[in-house]
């Protein structure tokens, strides 16, 4: 089981997440979040130094173009996600460049061929987030089902207010729908915007691994 943790502000807490085999950290550049990378310090040559494992991922919502390539190259991101209303020549634009994911925020009935059909063939990857007041970090879930039997023919990650008690869901939603790639979470595991609770994550990532996961993984091969 892939999992992403977003809104990373703290080396120490990356350190953390590598260690526990965590495949990919989310860090957001969009200043108006809490979980702003700029408003918590965290420079890109304290990451650049590091031999890490885990996947980089820069989230940005409706910056330039420019902005978001020149922060890949600073940063070195391994993978860019757009959280905004950024258009589909927009997104085809960055995925010429870095591995790129579209972020949905998903409502109630929701037609999702519509929503994602003209961003098909111009994103690596899709991203399936609640609705909120913010672009992302709401805490908020939307209704999973509305993804089953779609012909979603992306590899997605799914969000949208994820804990702990929802471990079980995710991996029968897992075994279920063959495009899932990888669950990301955010605000569910943290003590204060930006700082993680690394105890609960810990928990959180055995309990994904769990039995059922290896019992699907072993169907798979």
């Amino acid at each position: 089981m892939r999992i992403k943790v977003c809104g990373m502000t703290r080396l120490d807490q990356v350190r953390q997440l590598d260690a526990l085999g965590v495949e990919f950290a989310g860090f957001i550049f969009y200043a108006p979040s809490p979980r702003f990378v700029g408003r918590h310090g965290l420079e890109p040559q304290q990451l650049r130094r590091e031999k890490l494992g885990i996947n980089r991922v820069g989230v940005f919502v409706n910056a330039p173009a420019e902005e978001v390539l020149q922060t890949v190259d600073e940063w070195r991101l391994h993978m860019v996600q757009l959280h905004g209303d950024e258009s589909p020549k927009y997104c085809e634009h960055i995925s010429n460049h870095v591995t790129t994911i579209k972020a949905f925020r998903m409502g109630a009935d929701e037609n999702l061929q519509w929503k994602i059909h003209p961003y098909r063939d111009v994103c690596d990857m899709f991203l399936f987030d609640a609705v909120g007041v913010s672009y992302g970090g709401n805490g908020t879930q939307f209704n999973w089902s509305q993804l089953t039997s779609k012909e979603i023919r992306k590899p997605f990650f799914l969000s949208g207010g994820i804990g702990l008690d929802d471990a079980g869901r995710v991996q029968e939603f897992a075994a279920r729908e063959s495009g899932f790639f990888a669950v990301d979470v955010n605000s569910k595991f943290e003590t204060s915007p930006g700082v993680k609770d690394l105890q609960l994550l810990e928990t959180f990532c055995d309990q994904l691994r769990g039995p059922a996961h290896d019992a699907h993984s072993a169907g798979q091969a």
